[in-house]
């Protein structure tokens, strides 16, 4: 379990804030997300007042790393680097998430370790993490400031025989009773633009392996883009199928012979395959070593499989 529960008993009333900086040493800003993610019980009932006085039982719901053995592929004394498998979460989403990578992450580097950027579940490839809270604020001002440079592999439905780019906006849907999208093109969304070179058709799949070079990182960027242009990626659950399929996902109701009709293939083919940036004076550039390509054999054949259907 990534969480495991501490007892206390409050004889004193103390701030609640105040409390978990003493109890846990953590900072404030650490101990309000305890209290706004709903990890802090007080008398047996979730305490949502950080400044409110505290006393009486108390509970506290924490991360304990449980490592599943994913080791870094390359570290300096300020980050590292992960293959990240698909399948797999890169941070827990509640306080119930049994194992997400932050798990290895803390339990190779410890508790002010963190992921840098962010890459979907079912996405595999590479992640930089932050081994101490100076680099992780450098290297996420990297990010925000687009001097990391990212590319990602994708095998997408369909024959793309040159290069091309989209440059259409992205926008967060908040309205979900016509459509299970979470991102769509919009005029009203943010900037994004992403360059696309095929690399290989595969005639059998009726499939182009692809390598793709956000120059923005909107959620879902590469996926709603290549969804825009009638090439959705292969094993999409999301951008391509019938709403009700998506929501069969999303509700993990979907059977293994759905998932592979309605998307093509048991995981999204997309994977995360450079990392080139600049650090205190030192050049990386950082490759995968997956053979993403032999992911082919995962592709159902086109008469197998559902013909994606746009919004």
């Amino acid at each position: 379990m990534g969480f495991i529960k501490r007892y206390y008993y409050v004889e004193e009333p103390i701030p609640a804030f105040l409390f978990l900086m003493k109890q846990l040493g953590v900072s404030q800003g650490q101990s309000q997300r305890i209290i706004t993610t709903g990890r802090l019980f007080v008398n047996g009932k979730v305490w949502e007042r950080s400044g409110h006085k505290i006393q009486g039982h108390v509970e506290v719901k924490m991360f304990v790393p449980q490592s599943k053995g994913v080791e870094p592929i390359f570290t300096t004394p300020d980050f590292g680097l992960f293959d990240k498998p698909s399948g797999v979460l890169v941070h827990p989403r509640t306080r119930f998430t049994n194992y997400s990578l932050l798990d290895d992450i803390r339990h190779v580097y410890g508790k002010d370790a963190n992921a840098i950027h962010r890459i979907d579940k079912e996405t595999s490839g590479l992640l930089l993490v932050s081994r101490n809270k100076e680099s992780e604020r450098r290297l996420k001002l990297m990010f925000e400031s687009r001097n990391v440079k990212k590319s990602y592999l994708a095998w997408v439905r369909g024959k793309i025989d040159k290069p091309f780019k989209v440059n259409v906006p992205l926008k967060r849907n908040d309205d979900f009773s016509t459509i299970k999208l979470k991102v769509l093109v919009d005029p009203d969304g943010k900037d994004a633009l992403t360059y696309f070179e095929p690399i290989e058709y595969d005639e059998i799949h009726d499939a182009t392996l692809i390598q793709a070079f956000p120059h923005t990182g909107r959620q879902h960027q590469i996926r709603v883009h290549l969804f825009h242009v009638k090439h959705p990626i292969i094993g999409d659950p999301i951008y391509g199928v019938p709403t009700e399929i998506a929501i069969k996902y999303l509700d993990k109701e979907i059977t293994e012979e759905e998932r592979l009709y309605y998307m093509g293939a048991k995981r999204l083919l997309l994977h995360a395959q450079t990392l080139t940036f600049d650090y205190q004076g030192v050049s990386y550039n950082f490759n995968s070593k997956f053979d993403f390509e032999s992911l082919k054999s995962l592709i159902v054949k086109p008469k197998n499989r559902f013909s994606f259907c746009l919004p």
